[in-house]
């Protein structure tokens, strides 16, 4: 599932299904980079990748409406307790409010979101629907348990629908958020639905299921939560030669072309992934009487009840070289469905630091050509990282405190003259812990990082990635934060260690 992840965000880093900003090329050399000048951040040149506003519309005069087809497969849609709530309100002319979360295809406008939203505005005009699209691309559902309670559970959803079948799909942090949804209101009803890869399709003509949705199918078995299997009447297609699934037009002739990257299906897939979720609620009408739903004990883990994003600013203390900017009035309006303010500084040495109790910390952040590498602090040491390397987890840990160097890197291949949002997390052991970042003195060779194919742009442009800037937008945490008022009193004063060793 490793490689299932990274065909993710290799696809969203070659690839945008949704509008690319362009500006005009200017940069310029930056040196000592100061909370007074960020501002001149504008003036570097990039393209950006999209990011989803959080909130979408649906406009029924201009959007094409599908029509589910009579496929009908038993095991299409497991419906299990249903929708009961949901159904009720949009059957009476409720407002409801419908959110999705999951990755690039969830986040794009017409792998099948758009599609499904269209299809029920239209078929219960007297409901007020308002639509909410977490997507976040080439993310999975470690992220997920994070965003969930930002991003989702503060629009006060009537239906979550989840997917993450292709980006991991990480049975604890699902359950994390299956558990999170629950217990924010008994009454939200959840719904997982499973979009595929090729070669996925040859197991369900053969009437199995991939191993990886087999474990979220046991959690959905636990909680009594509805699924939708998306890739079934495409199998059948595949199978009759009435599908493509990865290639061009001129291949596909008179098929239906599903994709051209193997993963992220054109309006025509996405009219198919969209009849599967049409059918499976068509499938649920049955159980339309309202039902609290339980929380039972968990499957596989509850660490995962806590994890939660914050605003830097509310938890963290910033030096002087740190300073605010509106994601709205800047070359990163991208992404201010995610961040309306992200902390920024470019100084070597600028540091930030913040306290919490628990065992994962992490940052959400926007990576782009000049961004640079962060020191990592942990209870008055500067530390080495590690990565684990798991199917669809894998966190940083400790592997040295003492005199520690490796930097964290901001900067990857998918950085290359586009900004896209971005996450790595660091597991600690339970406790009370003060952290802190500081931007290194230490470059990343952006070359090197780069492939043959990517290296156009650098040469052209080298003073663009000639820098070391940080836009954070998230603090990530299993746990919770220790506020700035009681952090001396809790752990003690770390933080004049911190910032001044080595």
């Amino acid at each position: 599932m490793l490689k299932i992840f990274y065909e993710d965000l290799y696809s969203n880093g070659m690839r945008s299904y949704q509008l690319i900003i362009t500006i005009l090329l200017l940069f310029f050399t930056m040196t000592d980079l100061s909370a007074q000048n960020i501002r001149e951040l504008d003036k570097i040149a990039a393209s950006q990748g999209a990011a989803s506003q959080l909130l979408f519309s649906v406009d029924l005069d201009k959007e094409e409406l599908i029509h589910p087809s009579d496929f009908e497969r038993d095991d299409e849609c497991i419906v299990r307790g249903g929708i009961p709530n949901f159904l009720t309100k949009i059957t009476n002319g409720q407002d409801v409010t419908v959110a999705f979360i999951g990755g690039s295809l969830t986040q794009a406008n017409y792998c099948y979101r758009m599609q499904i939203s269209t299809y029920l505005q239209a078929r219960y005009p007297s409901t007020k629907f308002k639509w909410v699209n977490a997507g976040v691309s080439g993310t999975g559902t470690d992220l997920g348990a994070f965003r969930i309670q930002e991003q989702v559970l503060t629009q006060h959803p009537d239906l979550v629908i989840i997917d993450f079948a292709v980006n991991g799909a990480y049975a604890a942090g699902m359950e994390g958020m299956i558990r999170q949804i629950i217990q924010h209101d008994h009454h939200t009803d959840i719904c997982l639905i499973y979009a595929i890869l090729g070669g996925q399709t040859k197991l369900y003509r053969n009437g199995k299921i991939p191993l990886h949705i087999e474990a979220l199918e046991a959690l959905a078995d636990h909680y009594r939560i509805p699924t939708v299997h998306l890739g079934m009447e495409i199998s059948h297609l595949e199978f009759q030669d009435k599908l493509l699934w990865k290639g061009d037009a001129q291949a596909a002739g008179e098929r239906i072309l599903f994709s051209t990257d193997g993963i992220h299906p054109l309006k025509a897939g996405g009219n198919l992934y969209a009849a599967a979720i049409a059918r499976g609620i068509d499938k649920m009408k049955g159980l339309s009487r309202p039902a609290s739903h339980p929380l039972p004990k968990p499957l596989v883990s509850s660490e995962w009840d806590i994890a939660g994003m914050y605003r830097p600013d509310d938890i963290a203390d910033f030096d002087v070289k740190w300073g605010a900017i509106s994601t709205k009035e800047s070359k990163l309006k991208a992404f201010n469905g995610w961040f309306d303010t992200v902390m920024v500084a470019g100084e070597e040495g600028a540091q930030c630091s913040f306290a919490f109790e628990g065992d994962i910390f992490g940052l959400f952040d926007i990576g782009g050509p000049e961004v640079g590498q962060l020191e990592v602090w942990v209870d008055g040491h500067r530390v080495n990282l590690h990565k684990l390397q798991s199917d669809s987890f894998q966190p940083y840990e400790i592997i040295t405190r003492d005199n520690g160097n490796t930097p964290l890197n901001r900067f990857n291949a998918y950085c290359n003259n586009r900004y896209r949002g971005q996450y790595d997390l660091i597991k600690l052991p339970q406790g009370k812990h003060e952290i802190s970042f500081r931007i290194s003195s230490l470059k990343a060779d952006k070359r090197l990082i780069l492939g043959p194919s990517q290296q156009e742009d650098i040469v052209q442009h080298p003073a663009k990635y000639d820098s070391s800037v940080i836009y954070l937008g998230r603090i990530l945490l299993r746990g919770k934060p220790i506020l700035k008022t009681t952090r001396k009193q809790e752990i003690g004063d770390m933080r004049p260690q911190i910032y001044h060793q080595g």
